[in-house]
């Protein structure tokens, strides 16, 4: 038996469906409340959990031979902080736990490409890069730390658990509206009036699902796998979602200084009035500054992974959006 923690998720669904393909039997845990009716739920056994709770992960992971690990707050903002600690850190503590104390063979950790940059980082290959708490920003970037921290601890002591770290996924099937499909829709529905340009690596998100099995299978411990695609603006990425959609590339760029602004306002009202995620974030506004421009060679040619064209993942993406209703 395999269990997928997040199965629901962005990620996690693409992972869920290319398991099923090949013929395994999958557990998935979800938080309760979670939208799983996208989910084959006849050919799957599901379980509602929160990995907070660390007897019914216990109970969850009882009887897998491998655990993949995706469920997390991938938010860049709560109204209480702490909140991504609690599930980011300690929920994998949990899960890492529950799994080895069963006697699971293999276990994938799903980390972030956000916490691989520093202010003076070149980006570039990171599979060994180890980096300090105060080079992240803010409170979310800081439990993902902090819960990788936990993760090579437990492999320092022996244990079978795999790392890898994907870059902004794309493409279809994004129900739950990461940041980078938030920020693509609004674009295609002509509802972004200017933006602040950055770079990041792209990969699709049917990629990272491959990537991540091609890891559980073959990945060495004690590094992490890159799981990245194409390094690009966010100007030449609404160029290629306008060349579908019909949409020009906003005029006006937002300065920094008038983003950070924004963001320090947005997060204030929904800290102390709304309680609803704000229009923009400190952390993200913080992490344009950053060096998100990653060479994942080294780990694609290890796995064996050749992600699709970005050009791909776009029409997919746009055309998903369509049979959604969102555009």
């Amino acid at each position: 038996m395999i269990l997928v923690t997040g199965g629901a998720g962005f990620l996690g669904s693409h992972l869920v469906a290319q398991l099923l393909d090949a013929g395994h039997p999958v557990r998935v845990l979800e938080r309760p409340g979670a939208k799983v009716d996208h989910l084959p739920l006849d050919r799957i056994e599901m379980v509602s959990a929160d990995i907070r709770d660390e007897p019914a992960v216990r109970e969850a992971a009882r009887g897998c031979d491998y655990v993949y690990h995706l469920a997390a707050d991938a938010n860049l903002w709560r109204r209480d902080r702490e909140e991504f600690d609690r599930i980011n850190r300690l929920g994998t503590v949990h899960v890492m736990r529950a799994a080895l104390d069963h006697g699971a063979k293999r276990i994938l950790y799903t980390s972030t490409e956000s916490i691989l940059t520093s202010p003076d980082s070149k980006g570039g290959a990171v599979e060994n890069l180890r980096l300090q708490a105060s080079d992240m920003l803010g409170p979310y970037c800081l439990s993902k730390f902090r819960a990788e921290e936990e993760v090579f601890r437990m492999v320092e002591e022996g244990a079978p658990i795999i790392i890898v770290s994907p870059t902004l996924p794309v493409g279809p099937g994004d129900r739950g509206m990461t940041p980078p499909t938030r920020m693509s829709v609004a674009f295609c529905k002509g509802e972004l009036p200017a933006y602040l340009d950055c770079r990041f690596n792209l990969v699709d998100a049917r990629d990272v699902a491959t990537g991540m099995i091609l890891a559980m299978q073959k990945g060495r411990t004690g590094i992490r796998y890159l799981l990245g695609g194409e390094n690009i603006r966010l100007s030449e990425w609404l160029l290629i979602l306008g060349e579908e959609t019909g949409q020009p590339v906003p005029r006006w760029k937002v300065p920094y200084a008038l983003a950070l602004a924004v963001a320090w306002f947005s997060e204030l009202w929904a800290d102390c009035v709304s309680g609803k995620m704000p229009m923009a974030t400190l952390t993200g506004v913080r992490l344009t500054r950053r060096n998100m421009f990653f060479d994942p060679s080294a780990s694609l040619k290890e796995l064996g992974l050749h992600p699709r064209p970005i050009l791909e993942s776009a029409r997919d993406a746009v055309a998903w959006y369509r049979t959604q209703g969102w555009l």
